[in-house]
């Protein structure tokens, strides 16, 4: 059984934890490690029970903890070249942490849990995001791409969860107070998805199998929940009490498919 939570999603910090038999993942760090701890915890785990973290790419709200976290508790971490080369470069990796790295065209096994990185366009070095596996389910992580290309949605058709980026309203950011550089670089093509892309990304895939779709990396400043949940739902057609949204300061709590 593959089962899955996030400990905290958006831009003050990004953790999600995945479980397949006892293999447990951590993608992204994004927290301090006391908070990762304290997090983790609430999810009813302790932080020897990490077999790794998958660094989708160096930015503080995703790669800001990992290192700390990994050696504080020795972890491996998995990570693009170009994701170690940026954390190197700000003084983030430290000595005595397993790496090993990934590239966006091969799987990798993590005890019972194979993870495929896959390629995003985002204002990062090497950038990749991931689709976890037990071997039966499938659960596909999207938290920061600029905009959808044919190759991630053949990635993440035919899942069985769904955890993907609604990170702004496009009215609510434009009318927003963030200079004019900034918005340009959230709504440009290798910043984030607003709700109504992310609406278009999902009705794109191959759906019949989903159990779970939750919305995450909302912004605080240019987003609603309610707006996120009923982006999805139209994509879906369902009832917007079934969409999730992953919060900064809750995450959400266990689901399993």
């Amino acid at each position: 059984m593959l089962r899955f939570a996030s400990l905290a999603s958006g831009s003050q910090g990004n953790c999600l934890v995945a479980d397949s038999d006892g293999t447990r993942v951590l993608v992204d760090c994004g927290l301090s490690l006391t908070e990762t701890e304290r997090r983790l915890a609430r999810a009813g785990l302790q932080p020897c029970d990490i077999a790794a973290i998958l660094v989708t790419h160096e930015h503080g709200d995703h790669g800001g903890g990992v290192f700390d976290f990994a050696a504080a508790h020795g972890v491996a971490v998995y990570l693009t070249y170009g994701t170690r080369a940026a954390l190197e470069s700000e003084g983030k990796v430290l000595d005595g942490v397993r790496t090993q790295l990934v590239n966006g065209k091969e799987s990798v096994a993590i005890g019972a849990m194979e993870a495929r990185p896959f390629t995003v366009p985002h204002d990062a070095r090497e950038p990749v995001q991931y689709v976890l596996s037990d071997g039966n389910a499938r659960l596909g992580v999207l938290t920061d791409i600029g905009c959808s290309t044919a190759h991630v949605e053949q990635v993440l058709s035919g899942l069985d969860a769904l955890v993907l980026e609604c990170n702004y309203d496009l009215d609510m950011l434009w009318g927003g107070a963030y200079p004019k550089w900034l918005k340009q670089r959230i709504a440009g093509p290798m910043g984030h998805l607003d709700n109504r892309q992310s609406e278009r990304l999902l009705g794109a895939l191959e759906r019949s199998k989903l159990k779970h779709v939750v919305g995450a990396h909302l912004s605080q400043h240019n987003n609603r929940p309610e707006l996120a949940r009923a982006a999805l739902a139209r994509a879906l057609g369902c009832e917007e009490s079934w969409i999730g949204i992953a919060s900064q300061d809750e995450g959400f709590d266990w689901r399993s498919i």
